[in-house]
């Protein structure tokens, strides 16, 4: 496990932000698979040389074959405190996306209501009225056109289970990389789908913290892109 190197963006008493590979689940696999919060949990019981089990809050959390910035709490009163300001919607959270085609308009909000297909383990697009429907909203903005792709800047509003991945392939333009949503394009690793961005208010000194992710290795085929 201890194999898996650990990019860590932020640390302090209180919070550890992580940037994730593609490919390592947040949590919840079977006993005995790597995932992300295990790996930082070894490391901060060996960091800190703590006995017994060692509490680590998942605040964020991604898809196994997405990667960027993954916000852990420290202790129980800054997971608390992280929880409020995501339920008050206090958080910014910003995705980049490569996406198949040209994004029109270039700019646009998208508001739909998601179901959960748990026998096929996808989520699909489905009518207000319906049964356990949740309300998903993002709004995006295209920061290029390359090789007949899109890549998107992606402020996200609501946090559903595979909400950028379902808006965007609903209206024509799948991440690359992900079959599950209709790509039949191959991604080096996981698939084009990076959390960029996270802002948030600290959870004990108040002050805002900004932190950011780079892009990972697959993306330096559009050359600079900030």
């Amino acid at each position: 496990m201890s194999s898996v190197p650990l990019n860590i963006l932020y640390e302090d008493n209180h919070l550890l932000v992580v940037a994730k590979p593609a490919g390592l689940p947040t949590m919840g696999t079977p006993e005995g698979r790597p995932t992300l919060l295990a790996i930082a949990k070894e490391y901060i019981k060996r960091r800190y040389s703590k006995p017994g089990d060692v509490y680590l809050g998942v605040m964020s959390r991604l898809d196994a074959p997405v990667t960027g910035v993954v916000l852990l709490a420290r202790t129980s009163k800054a997971a608390r405190r992280m929880t409020e300001q995501f339920r008050t919607h206090a958080v910014e959270k910003v995705y980049w996306a490569v996406v198949e085609g040209s994004v029109e308009p270039a700019s646009a909000e998208c508001e739909d209501w998601i179901g959960h297909d748990r026998r096929h383990r996808r989520m699909w697009i489905v009518g207000p009225t319906q049964p356990g429907a949740k309300h998903a909203r993002l709004a995006y903005r295209r920061l290029a056109a390359v090789q007949g792709n899109s890549i998107l800047e992606i402020e996200l509003e609501t946090g559903r289970k595979h909400q950028i991945r379902l808006q965007l392939a609903h209206r024509g333009h799948p991440i690359l990389g992900d079959r599950k949503y209709g790509s039949p394009r191959r991604w080096p690793a996981g698939i084009a789908l990076h959390a960029r961005r996270l802002v948030i208010t600290h959870p004990v000194n108040g002050e805002p913290l900004q932190i950011e992710a780079p892009l990972p290795d697959a993306w330096r085929q559009f050359g600079e892109l900030g």
